[in-house]
């Protein structure tokens, strides 16, 4: 290879596939590299998408900034509502409840967060459940919303609200491939037939459609699913299958009609051999129920999940077939997988939009020249595989960290070992209280702390510097946050009015 190959830049890319991810990727790069670089993506309507009620995380309305796309607008085409975290029953023991919620616990003081105050209080017989303490987790079940107001005092919760979204997938799609092509992005109709790889370095050239059209480009992004067309199956990456921490391995997913105005928040029901998901959408409400094929029946889970919708179904339910993990390379060569092609975690926290995000953002951030130089992609797949790895850690912690021993399912992840990784987080935690973030993970101290103590695990002690303060102090310090939370909680509009006011979906 010449030094002038090596250093010639990438003039086209080809996404191979649709969906979420694809169109995501091609809306992302059309916008960030203009027309310098040649976008086009190849998806057929026959072989269709996954397309469900989908719920994100915040980090979301980033990307949306990165497109310059007007919230109002985008909720409106998807027919989408506000998230303040997720609603998680029955997951420590039948009965209980918690939410992981979005945004801050209380107040910090010096170098310790509120929760290191509050486990002392509540030793003492004075604080309530955590959830008191943070107006997400407040708000949510009373079904109140606003994004932060304009009006909001400097230092009140309500300046620097936290919240995602919900929306339909399908629609989610169909509105970046209009973002897209007005950028200049190209869509071709087709089915892909064959991959053809150079025969010295092994990069992609180009892919066959059945039509004999012959699409060429410089780098390919691998968007077709759980089927892994080029990075899998052209490129044979191997996969690692996380079955035995994550043993839930089908789906069935149905819409229902709308009962009553949109929660502000998902909601995650365990159930005898996994759980059972609701979103709810402007115009209807999705439904899946994500189980494990080793510990029921599909018509078993089918029961289950009919029986425990809020309104008729709309459709039969779809199943879905999947195994947890990832491949051992989500870069290769001159191919990036994106979304389901590059490995699939269940969707408990939201998180499959985000790892969509967090590769495009990636790979802006590592972006090559056409010989797709090994260290970049080094750089890429390590940081890849921290990523899903302490994700996959934190959906672990809402199986392993359970008192429920009614049925196999359970008593199995109660008991399983699980990653050093995760153990040494839960071991930190029983300690005193404290969680370290490493690095750059998506989840932080909020959220571990959440779900820890919502799951029923609470540590020994409390960090010792709490004792620093008085009792009295300490006291009104939990006292104060406590009431700071129910005066913003009056300020809030419902979340129906919220929407009705500001990006409420046309009718029909």
């Amino acid at each position: 290879m010449t030094q002038q190959q090596t250093g010639r830049p990438i003039r086209s890319i080809a996404v191979i596939g649709g969906g979420s991810a694809g169109w995501m990727a091609a809306a992302a790069i059309s916008k960030f590299f203009g027309r310098t670089i040649e976008v086009v993506l190849v998806e057929s309507e026959e072989i269709g998408i996954i397309g469900v009620g989908e719920a994100t995380v915040p980090h979301l309305s980033a990307f949306n900034r990165l497109l310059e796309i007007d919230e109002a607008e985008f909720v409106r085409q998807t027919q989408g509502s506000f998230k303040l975290g997720i609603q998680f029953n029955d997951w420590g023991q039948i009965g209980d409840s918690y939410i992981h919620g979005f945004g801050t616990i209380g107040r910090d003081i010096g170098l310790l967060p509120f929760h290191q105050y509050w486990l002392k209080a509540r030793a003492q017989g004075r604080g309530r459940d955590i959830g008191h303490y943070s107006l997400n987790t407040v708000a949510a079940p009373l079904g109140k919303f606003t994004a932060a107001p304009s009006d909001a005092p400097p230092n009140s919760p309500l300046a620097d609200i936290a919240y995602a979204y919900h929306f339909d997938a399908t629609l989610y799609a169909r509105f970046l491939r209009g973002r897209a092509e007005a950028q200049g992005a190209r869509r071709v109709e087709g089915k892909v037939v064959a991959v053809h790889r150079e025969a010295e370095r092994g990069f992609v050239e180009s892919v066959q459609l059945e039509s004999g059209e012959q699409i060429r480009a410089d780098l390919f992004l691998d968007c077709t699913g759980f089927r892994a067309l080029l990075i899998g199956q052209s490129l044979e990456v191997e996969f690692d299958d996380w079955t035995h921490w994550l043993p839930c391995d089908r789906a069935l997913a149905v819409p229902c009609e709308k009962v009553g105005p949109p929660t502000p928040y998902t909601r995650s029901t365990a159930r005898e051999a996994g759980w059972q998901w609701r979103i709810p959408l402007q115009h209807r409400t999705g439904n899946g129920h994500v189980y494990s094929s080793q510990f029921t029946t599909d018509e078993r889970a089918a029961d289950i999940l009919l029986s425990n919708l809020d309104g008729k179904a709309l459709a039969d339910p779809k199943p879905l077939r999947f195994t947890s993990g990832k491949r051992r390379k989500l870069w290769d060569r001159n191919v990036i997988a994106l979304g389901l092609a590059g490995g699939f975690l269940e969707p408990l926290e939201s998180t499959a939009i985000y790892l969509v995000q967090a590769g495009i953002n990636r790979l802006m951030s590592l972006f090559p020249n056409a010989d797709c130089d090994v260290a970049l992609q080094d750089v890429y797949n390590q940081q890849t595989d921290f990523e899903y790895e302490r994700i996959r850690d934190f959906l672990i912690l809402h199986y392993h960290v359970t008192q429920r021993t009614d049925s196999a399912f359970w008593n199995h992840v109660r008991t399983m070992r699980v990653p050093d990784s995760l153990q040494e987080y839960i071991d930190l935690f029983v300690a005193n209280g404290q969680f370290f973030r490493n690095g750059t993970e998506m989840f932080g101290l909020t959220s571990w702390v959440q779900v820890m103590l919502g799951q029923g695990l609470y540590p020994r002690t409390y960090h010792p510097a709490v004792d620093w303060i008085s009792d009295s102090d300490l006291h009104a310090l939990v006292d104060h946050v406590e009431k700071v939370v129910a005066s913003n909680l009056s300020l809030m509009p419902a979340h129906d009015q919220f929407i009705a006011h500001c990006c409420a979906a046309p009718a029909g």
